[in-house]
């Protein structure tokens, strides 16, 4: 049962993650700095699953990257593209909609 159950729950989660991702790309932000932020809001991301995220959603342009080469060591910063930000606002309300109705759902148990 523990195998199914985490199978499920990593499922379910690897929806959630792409938001929440998108979710704090508004502004320009290096792997470290999106981790800390996701974990500031209870989301923890490890960086085996975030990286490949990240190259997942620039190839389906939904981010821009740009390397920093000013700092000590350089970091490559992502961010929304204008077509990922159209993107993000459409799955946030679908998310909104749905998580609204699986509440109800839920509640009726």
């Amino acid at each position: 049962m523990n195998e199914l159950l985490n199978s499920l729950t990593t499922e379910l989660r690897r929806g959630t993650l792409t938001i929440a991702v998108l979710s704090k790309l508004q502004s320009p932000q290096y792997g470290y700095s999106l981790v800390q932020l996701l974990e500031k809001n209870n989301i923890i991301i490890d960086q085996s699953t975030l990286y490949p995220l990240l190259r997942r959603l620039e190839k389906q342009e939904l981010l821009i990257s740009e390397w920093e080469l000013t700092e000590t060591r350089p970091r490559k910063y992502y961010k929304l593209s204008d077509f990922g930000r159209e993107v993000y606002e459409q799955l946030k309300e679908e998310w909104l909609r749905t998580s609204t109705q699986m509440k109800k759902l839920l509640e009726e148990e």
